[in-house]
């Protein structure tokens, strides 16, 4: 590439996109939205005991260091000067909770994953100090249903069984922050001047906030009894929070940060009140911008903060139907079952017999989230008969995807009152395009798949490119570039898809009520 033609690109920002099973690095073109380079790196998920899932937040920032060095190589290959990137947005796997140590710089435990399970106990003990043991008691100041999922009692549980943790309380040390709280300190320089910070969309989901005020609130802290001088001040979703102190990329601004399904819905540009996406990544998420207001579902949906992309811009609300476990349902027929070697395999063995043959599989692995938000649940295959093989297996599981996903659009349609008539997707399991004719059937409206998927990578880059003094990404609807899309319409009758439908209702139905955390287990007890 002539040296005429590098300096035709005009501005780049790049992305820190942190999710559950990977980070990844990726830079765009602000003013074609087009994708240049990207890198990627697999993040361990630990599995201490039966329910628990960690990380190591220190992997985590060292995978997303390794991603900006790999991309920035990448780039200077392709002849493209890395000095045009202005700015860098996050978007992160929300609700993960990370306890450091401001003085060291280390964490005081593994981040408690957002499907960790062990809280319930926990949930259980402050279910008993509310009016009734109703869970949807802070449900109009935080939007949200007491549950093991949200931050809160992810950090309650830290703080009465890590005695490392309690003792950095009480000396002063410690500081808690969800994925993008832990990478921006420590990408602005850490233990040396970090800065600690959050945005709303991150700070929404942790059952502390007051989604209203936009503030911590004291009486929600009061009652999960968390000390507010470790939380993270929260700032929009668009601004400058600090500059990156070490790598390829010293003195680029960190501007841009949004929770994961936030981002993707900022790179789906569902800016309008009404327009929805859902994102099949490790769970599912369907969020449905409701603009300015807060809209409180009656049927199982969260009420959570879209974004708000400046400082003296409006906040803008979302209401959202969250499946646990959608992308991880393959990674666990590779992992755990071993029936697939690759999760690609999982697509060519269900389109092998276009059928689960009467199979279905709720995989409850975390209980199951909306619209049931029951914690006693767990994983079932059921209808199985001597003639199920693995292929009708892997086709159940990807059905299952398209029933939560169903169940969701259902809750969001009732709230609503106005049906969807057509589904946006986006996340990595678009790619599976037996899964995506699948959902358009179940759904009974087609489903549009923009060809460029990293829309959640996209959506945080705007954010940053689009902040005050950055000011490179113009957020205005006639300067947004318009995506090509590939479309799925149904191919199947409607009566077909309510029987099918109607027969995954009565499989999860078996599926709940299954675990009493009173019960021992492996005989060693909880």
């Amino acid at each position: 590439m002539a040296a005429s033609d590098r300096m035709v690109l005009g501005p780049l920002v790049g992305s820190i996109d942190q999710g559950t099973s990977s980070s990844r690095f990726l830079v765009f073109n602000a003013k074609t939205a087009e994708l240049l380079s990207h890198h990627q790196v697999e993040i361990q998920q630990k599995f201490p005991k039966e329910g628990w899932v960690e990380q190591d937040p220190k992997e985590i920032l060292k995978s997303v260091h390794e991603c900006v060095e790999r991309t920035c190589e990448k780039l200077q290959q392709l002849n493209i000067d890395i000095t045009n990137i202005k700015a860098i947005g996050v978007s992160n796997q929300r609700e993960t909770t990370v306890v450091w140590d401001k003085t060291t710089g280390e964490p005081l435990y593994n981040a408690i994953v957002w499907l960790d399970l062990r809280t319930q106990s926990t949930v259980e003990r402050l279910l008993k100090r509310i009016p009734g043991k109703n869970k949807a008691y802070f449900k109009f100041r935080t939007g949200l249903p007491l549950s093991t999922y949200f931050s809160a009692v992810k950090l309650r549980w830290l703080l009465d069984n890590v005695e490392e943790i309690r003792q950095a309380v009480d000396d002063g040390r410690a500081m808690f922050g969800t994925i993008d709280s832990w990478l921006i300190w420590s990408l602005t320089g850490g233990k040396n001047g970090g800065v600690h910070c959050t945005d709303v969309t991150n700070a929404s989901r942790t059952m502390l906030f007051n989604i209203h005020s936009l503030e911590w609130d004291p009486e929600l802290c009061q009652f999960f009894d968390i000390p507010m001088e470790i939380l993270p001040k929260v700032r929009s979703s668009s601004e400058i929070y600090g500059l990156m102190k070490s790598g390829a990329l010293t003195g680029v601004p960190i501007s841009g940060c949004l929770g994961d399904q936030s981002a993707a819905l900022v790179g789906q540009m569902c800016f309008q009140d009404g327009q929805a996406k859902n994102t099949y990544g490790t769970g599912c998420f369907l969020l449905c911008n409701t603009g300015q207001k807060s809209v409180f579902s009656e049927h199982g949906l969260l009420t959570t903060i879209a974004y708000k992309l400046g400082r003296d811009k409006p906040v803008c609300y979302a209401l959202e139907g969250s499946v646990a476990i959608a992308g991880a349902v393959v990674r666990w027929l590779r992992d755990n079952l071993g029936i697939v070697k690759t999760s690609q395999e999982v697509e060519k063995l269900a389109a092998e017999v276009g059928t689960s043959y009467g199979c279905y599989f709720v995989p409850a692995f975390s209980g199951l989230y909306a619209p049931y938000w029951e914690p006693s649940a767990r994983g079932i295959i059921c209808g199985l008969t001597q003639f199920t093989n693995k292929n009708h297996i892997a086709f159940a599981a990807l059905e299952a995807v398209c029933f939560q996903t169903r169940e969701i659009l259902d809750a969001i349609n009732k709230d609503c009152g106005i049906p969807l008539n057509q589904l946006q997707v986006d996340g990595g399991m678009t790619n599976n395009k037996v899964l995506m004719q699948l959902q358009s059937d179940i759904l009974c409206i087609p489903v549009v798949k923009p060809s460029m998927p990293e829309t959640t990578a996209l959506g945080a880059a705007m954010a940053a490119g689009a902040a005050e003094g950055v000011g490179i990404w113009s957020l205005n609807p006639g300067d947004l570039t318009a995506v090509t899309c590939e479309r799925f319409e149904p191919q199947i009758n409607p009566e077909e898809s309510e029987y099918r439908y109607a027969r995954w209702k009565k499989a999860v139905l078996k599926s709940m009520g299954w675990e009493t955390s009173e019960a021992p287990s492996n005989g060693t007890g909880k």
